[in-house]
């Protein structure tokens, strides 16, 4: 894609001012600006090597994504301590980040949401309203291809610690992702309740059901329609009810901190 510079600059602005995204949710479905990803692709090109070395740390990146400037005026709470935002990220006033952590280009984070330590926020990724994402959870990024959807996280969500997000999954909102939890586009979620694992959605994303709460678990091989003798087990999130009083009063967000 031939952009110039200041094309570039243009959507990286917008982007930084939540005027634009690179996901949105229209008519209740999901769908991916891919012509903003093939902008932000384009930057990598249109940049050169530069040193961004800050006292003792060194730092050599492309001199069209270095680490955003925010302002008081931002209303956004940056906690002193190694924590980078990189240009073309957006943070939404009320938003906090405790250190250290890393937030990508083309991310787009909610209003009221804390993004805790040891957090990295992929390229990308959509992070919605009055989200917790625990300390030393990833978010992955889904840069290329231009036309797929990024990680998704929706409103009032909860990731505990240690958790991995990956490859374009959708958490839906209110769901409850348990500590240690991973999910990539290749898990199979099965659902406690119903008995049956989650099916994915039309494009063949793994979609966590809405209030779903979600705890690490696992499932027999099989083979010949038999459980192996050797007992053996892979790993498989499960989901154990549905979000209730007792669980929001479990995963509330610490308002105080706001």
């Amino acid at each position: 894609m031939d952009i110039t510079l200041q094309e570039f600059n243009q959507v990286l602005d917008a982007l930084e001012r939540g005027e634009l995204r690179v996901a949105q949710k229209v008519n209740g479905v999901w769908e991916v600006n891919r012509k903003v990803k093939e902008i932000i692709l384009a930057g990598f090109k249109l940049g050169a090597v530069k040193d961004m070395s800050q006292g003792q740390f060194s730092f050599f990146d492309k001199d069209t994504f270095p680490v955003r400037e925010f302002k008081a005026a931002d209303g956004v709470r940056i906690v002193p301590g190694g924590t980078s935002i990189r240009r073309g990220a957006y943070l939404a006033p009320g938003s906090i980040v405790m250190p250290p952590a890393y937030v990508n280009v083309g991310a787009w984070v909610g209003e009221g949401t804390m993004v805790d330590s040891h957090v990295t926020i992929g390229s990308c990724a959509q992070v919605g309203r009055n989200i917790h994402i625990s300390a030393s959870t990833q978010i992955g990024g889904v840069l290329e291809p231009a036309g797929a959807l990024p990680t998704i996280i929706e409103d009032g969500a909860f990731v505990g610690g240690n958790c991995g997000i990956y490859e374009g999954t959708i958490v839906q909102e209110g769901a409850v992702i348990a500590s240690g939890v991973i999910i990539t586009s290749s898990t199979a979620i099965f659902d406690a309740t119903t008995g049956e694992f989650i099916r994915r959605n039309a494009d063949g994303r793994v979609v966590v059901p809405r209030n779903a709460v979600v705890v690490s678990g696992s499932k027999p091989i099989i083979r010949d329609g038999k459980p192996l003798e050797s007992g053996v087990h892979l790993y498989c999130p499960v989901i154990v009810k549905y979000r209730d009083a007792k669980t929001a009063g479990s995963v509330h967000l610490e308002d105080l901190l706001r």
